[in-house]
């Protein structure tokens, strides 16, 4: 009966050292508990936010126009950071982000604590983490490769990432819920700004080899043009990036409306947005730990379309429902199908990108991302104005089953340019492999 036991757990804790491989890196597991905490504080003012905007202004179009102001910068100023982050180190770098975060979240709590917020408050320290973040990004998606000595586990390292983020994205709203209700916004944006302590001290701990990098003698824009024309010169780049920034302007935006649909549509209070948004974090924790658990990079192109097809398919179910546990599982969906896309995406970017070019690349892939969020931001706070959020959603779930399908057929042609990369690297063995 014992034998019977060891041999059935045996295959388990195999996949699960396989789904954490990364974790032994030193300066991974310390990079990874570090922002585990911060993220938590992270996500509850994200959602704190939301509910203080709404609260204060009753307004969608206003939420969209304060997602606009905290994301813009990172459009604008992502490709410089791209520069930066090839040049400079990126270690001191992260450091210095974290730190004007901290700041960025305690000036937040002293305006809501001392009652003296008001929207142009939050839209102007939401300008400024924007500002930070546009570098944040970028440098903290490239110093990734930094931290994990075997490039073998690069690809669970970012998987690892994609994790962290949902996993804290399920308890950060949840906690965010109950303090909103029970003490206030303030709280949230304090605790959020205590919280990167941790990951400062984190990143003080490390013991980074730094490669000392050679000042190239082309001008930043000269660097900065180089990176473009190899990322949309490249077709299996541009693809991706061009449906991850399609995603983020059409499909990622429906987060800015969910206290409209907490409270409008389900009419429930702060709880009921938490519940949501962490509804949405359980399904993007789920595709992070599929993700993580896969032990090749091989296949993410198909299953990047797939992704997008079902986050899709969510948001137009979701636009419809009115029952909590329905759009809750459909939100669910919203999270898997996003995260899926999101890591999947980054991972194969950062496989096949030369590393003198990542920042670079990453930038690029933050602007993708992140960058075109704030006109979506403003863009689905215009529509919900004017014919509603529902609506608003369902199109943008709409938008996404187009580019899934566009980028379905042309699958065929990044395969011939990126496996003969990952045969290079050993990562598949052959390039005859087929579909």
């Amino acid at each position: 009966m014992r034998m019977i036991s060891i041999k059935t757990a045996l295959p388990f804790l195999q996949r699960l050292k396989i789904t954490f491989r990364a974790l032994r890196h030193r300066n991974y597991r310390l990079f990874f508990s570090g922002q585990t905490v911060s993220l938590i504080g992270t996500w509850m003012q994200q959602v704190a936010i939301g509910w203080l905007v709404y609260r204060l202004t009753n307004s969608a179009l206003l939420l969209g126009i304060v997602g606009f102001a905290s994301q813009i910068p990172i459009f604008l100023l992502s490709p410089i950071a791209g520069v930066i982050a090839d040049r400079w180190n990126r270690h001191h770098l992260l450091i210095t982000t974290q730190v004007l975060a901290m700041v960025q979240a305690f000036l937040l709590s002293a305006a809501v604590l001392t009652k003296n917020v008001t929207v142009w408050h939050i839209i102007l320290l939401g300008v400024f983490l924007g500002m930070i973040n546009a570098f944040d990004a970028p440098i903290r998606q490239s110093f990734v490769v930094d931290l994990v000595a075997n490039k073998e586990d690069l690809g669970n390292a970012i998987a690892l990432n994609s994790l962290m983020v949902n996993g804290t994205r399920m308890i950060g709203p949840a906690l965010a819920g109950v303090l909103i209700a029970a003490v206030g916004e303030g709280f949230c944006f304090l605790l959020n700004g205590l919280s990167y302590f941790f990951v400062i001290g984190a990143l003080l701990a490390m013991k980074v080899n730094i490669t000392k990098k050679e000042k190239p003698a082309t001008q930043v824009l000269q660097r900065l043009k180089e990176g473009f024309v190899y990322a949309f010169g490249f077709v299996p780049i541009r693809y991706i990036l061009l449906l991850l920034a399609f995603s983020s302007l059409l499909g990622f935006p429906y987060i800015v409306l969910m206290p409209v649909f907490a409270k409008d549509l389900l009419h429930g209070g702060p709880n009921t947005l938490g519940f949501l948004m962490s509804s949405s974090g359980i399904g993007a924790l789920i595709g992070a730990l599929y993700l993580a658990s896969r032990k090749t990079v091989y296949g993410l192109g198909r299953l990047i379309a797939k992704a997008v097809t079902v986050l899709g398919l969510a948001l137009i179910a979701f636009s419809f429902s009115r029952i909590l546990l329905l759009s809750s599982a459909m939100l669910l969906l919203v999270g898997f199908g996003m995260m899926t896309q999101i890591a999947a995406s980054n991972t194969i970017l950062q496989t096949i990108v030369p590393d003198d070019k990542r920042g670079r690349l990453m930038s690029f892939y933050a602007v993708a991302f992140m960058g075109m969020t704030p006109f979506g931001s403003l863009l689905i706070g215009s529509v919900a104005h004017r014919i509603g959020a529902p609506y608003a959603v369902m199109i943008g779930g709409l938008c996404c089953l187009c580019m899934a399908f566009l980028f379905h057929r042309k699958l065929p042609d990044m395969r011939k340019l990126v496996y003969p990369i990952y045969t290079t690297m050993g990562i598949i063995p052959s390039p005859s492999l087929k579909k």
